[in-house]
């Protein structure tokens, strides 16, 4: 009965193990740039913040909350990034008639996750080390709140995929959504330091509540913090089933030969 989920997840594996080979190498670093990569980043947005800010923004302190934000703007516009030239980057791999479009989007939304993941554990830990972070307030909000958003994030980019799949001149403006994603997705300011009345409409769209558990898990109660988990959740659940949609209907727009 589970044979059938079985050979999915083995063929997922195989194609990450796949991806990360074709895009990192096998030689030097290889698969430590699936964390390395997001890492140098993130140390290099923190140390010109920690050189050109105060240590302390609206009574936060600034090396956590780059932290925080700048990881979950790396999972969501990865996600997004990469997830739109998935398809494009193996077409090949659909001449085997096992390999389906959703195991290649799957493969890719896993490695983006687990490489993102890995390297906000590790920089919080190398921040821990160097007493700028202090241990989280509540493991679980922050846990929820990075799954969450990548929940968000990842039903987003299926829809953009299956968008761009649709229109050819739409996945040039995939990677421009996602720099729009920036400025709207509360990663470089907290909900609190917004007008009331901005503050409502704002909680509209569903990436700052991710973000804001984030920190409200890292921050604890002394900062306040604005989120509706079940609100993103659902949205979220409608993205992904909306972005599996699209793709579904656009299967037969995609040439192998």
């Amino acid at each position: 009965m589970f044979e059938p989920i079985v050979r999915h997840f083995r063929i997922v594996g195989a194609l990450i193990m796949r991806e990360m080979a074709t895009r990192f190498g096998r030689e030097g670093l290889g698969f430590a740039w699936v964390v390395g990569e997001p890492l140098i980043f993130c140390f290099g947005v923190l140390i010109l913040w920690t050189v050109t800010k105060p240590a302390y923004e609206h009574g936060v302190r600034i090396a956590p909350f780059v932290m925080t934000g700048y990881m979950a703007l790396i999972l969501s516009r990865h996600m997004i990034g990469l997830l739109g030239g998935a398809l494009q980057a193996n077409l090949g791999l659909l001449y085997h008639r096992q390999i389906a479009p959703l195991h290649i989007f799957g493969a890719r939304i896993l490695l983006e996750l687990g490489g993102a993941t890995a390297a906000f554990f590790i920089v919080y830990v190398v921040l821990f080390c160097l007493k700028q972070v202090g241990l989280p307030h509540n493991y679980l909000l922050l846990y929820a709140g990075w799954f969450l958003l990548a929940w968000v994030s990842c039903g987003f980019a299926l829809i953009l995929t299956g968008l761009a799949m649709r229109y050819e001149t739409f996945e040039r403006v995939v990677g421009l959504i996602s720099y729009i994603l920036i400025p709207v997705s509360g990663v470089f300011f907290m909900v609190a330091w917004l007008p009331p009345g901005i503050r409502d409409i704002y909680l509209y769209v569903p990436f700052p509540h991710g973000v804001e558990m984030i920190r409200a898990g890292v921050f604890g109660e002394f900062v306040p913090t604005y989120y509706h988990p079940l609100y993103a959740l659902a949205v979220g659940s409608v993205f992904n089933i909306l972005g599996l949609l699209l793709i579904a209907g656009a299967r037969d727009r995609i040439s192998v030969e």
